[in-house]
């Protein structure tokens, strides 16, 4: 039951992104207990063009470890030319890595 929630927030929330998201790619983030994931996705032709993970990273704690994703997902989405996207939170909440990740890639030079 929990689930099959979470599924539907997830949904709700995407398909909200994806309507704002047709001149912007969408910045998608999952998180893990153990490690949190973001890729900057171009929904029109289905390709990633920019992803970042906390997989080879460890700086402290793990909403350290988000901000350093940030940043990392910042460098590589300027590197594309990509300004502009979209924040696809995924049914999560804004708080704690999530938050941390997004401000961290604001801070990088995305703008969302």
């Amino acid at each position: 039951m929990a689930n099959q929630t979470a599924i539907r927030r997830k949904l709700r929330t995407r398909r909200k992104v994806r309507a704002a998201a047709a001149e912007r790619p969408r910045l998608s983030v999952f998180r893990s207990s153990k490690h949190i994931y973001a890729q900057i996705i171009d929904d029109t032709t289905g390709t990633t063009l920019a992803a970042a993970s906390s997989s080879g990273l460890k700086t402290g704690t793990k909403t350290d470890t988000a901000a350093a994703v940030g940043r990392a997902l910042a460098e590589a989405a300027a590197a594309k030319g990509v300004k502009q996207v979209v924040f696809d939170r995924a049914g999560y909440k804004y708080h704690g890595r999530v938050k941390a990740l997004a401000e961290a890639a604001r801070e990088g030079g995305l703008d969302f």
